[in-house]
């Protein structure tokens, strides 16, 4: 299958328009029908419905795959790109909002002075987007974040031809205003907050959907509102207004006098930070990883074993 025919088909359906999908691709109308018309004969399957624009059973089928087909294929791309070798003097690094610490970017700005990088681009970008910039080739490396239970990988890790580097981790907190009756607790277990209420923010907290599953025998969590969107500060100023309950890491509370955090005990969740990355690529990938990942280092040699964040381990 053609590529560019399945990234048409893609826009196709994700805009459920044709005269849409033309407008983002810059192809005419016409070039969009002809290249849906190519591909559903070179399968013999009708794909697209016309009217009302959208998948049929067998375009369904096939657009589960189409992500995953492209990004394979940008990242092939990539890794015969960068098997040319040589270096462009340009560093671009792709970051998550709750990764984005005070620490990690004065690393990233270090390294990349000292590497004689002319032109550093630091992106600010949702986990997913992060992790398919490095798989591509459009990142030279990604920092992501996530909640997890002690053995579990972080999502975005799972990109087929990713490595991802622990850089740290931080206690998960519930975060709510001190107003709140739970907010004289020593701790909390998320099984008895199954009645609260919430805020889904999946862009920058635990998808609750991963919090249920969780739980066990408890059906759900009440969600009180949704936060569709990738900003922390909206997100906290959500939670301070009393909008619902939240999970955060520890240090994003620091400074605000409009929030607790009422550390979780159970389950045993961490917020971890990897940095991402793909074999190869110019060696300023390799001095930035070491240096991002010194503070974990540190704390692992010594005898008291406690998570700590980026931002409150600088460098001595």
């Amino acid at each position: 299958m053609d590529p560019r025919l399945l990234k048409t088909f893609s826009a196709v359906i994700t805009h459920g328009s044709f005269s849409d999908a033309a407008r983002e691709l810059g192809y005419t109308q016409s070039a969009v029908s002809q290249q849906i018309a190519s591909l559903e004969g070179e399968l013999g399957v009708e794909l697209v419905c016309r009217r009302p624009v959208g998948p049929t059973e067998a375009g369904a089928r096939l657009m589960d795959h189409v992500a995953s087909i492209l990004l394979r294929i940008n990242a092939a791309r990539a890794e015969v790109q960068r098997a040319k070798g040589g270096t462009t003097g340009r560093l671009t690094v792709g970051i998550c909002p709750l990764a984005a610490t005070a620490h990690a970017l004065r690393i990233i700005g270090e390294v990349a002075r000292r590497a004689g990088a002319h032109e550093l681009t630091v992106r600010t970008l949702p986990r997913q987007a992060v992790a398919e910039g490095v798989a591509t080739g459009e990142l030279d490396l990604g920092l992501v974040d996530g909640f997890a239970l002690p053995d579990d990988p972080l999502r975005p890790s799972r990109v087929a031809g990713l490595r991802g580097v622990p850089v740290c981790r931080e206690p998960v907190v519930v975060a709510l205003p001190p107003h709140h009756p739970l907010a004289h607790r020593a701790d909390l277990r998320l099984a008895d907050l199954i009645d609260a209420r919430w805020i889904d923010a999946p862009g920058v907290s635990a998808p609750l959907a991963d919090l249920c599953a969780m739980v066990g025998d408890s059906p759900h969590l009440r969600v009180a509102l949704r936060y569709d969107g990738h900003d922390v500060r909206t997100y906290t100023e959500l939670l301070a207004g009393g909008q619902g309950l939240g999970l955060l890491p520890r240090f994003a509370l620091a400074g605000r006098q409009d929030l607790v955090g009422i550390p979780l005990s159970q389950p045993e969740l961490s917020h971890r930070v990897e940095a991402l990355r793909v074999t190869g690529g110019p060696p300023v990938v390799d001095d930035l990883v070491a240096s991002l990942t010194e503070p974990v280092e540190r704390v692992e040699r010594v005898e008291r074993v406690e998570p700590v964040g980026t931002e409150i381990q600088p460098r001595s």
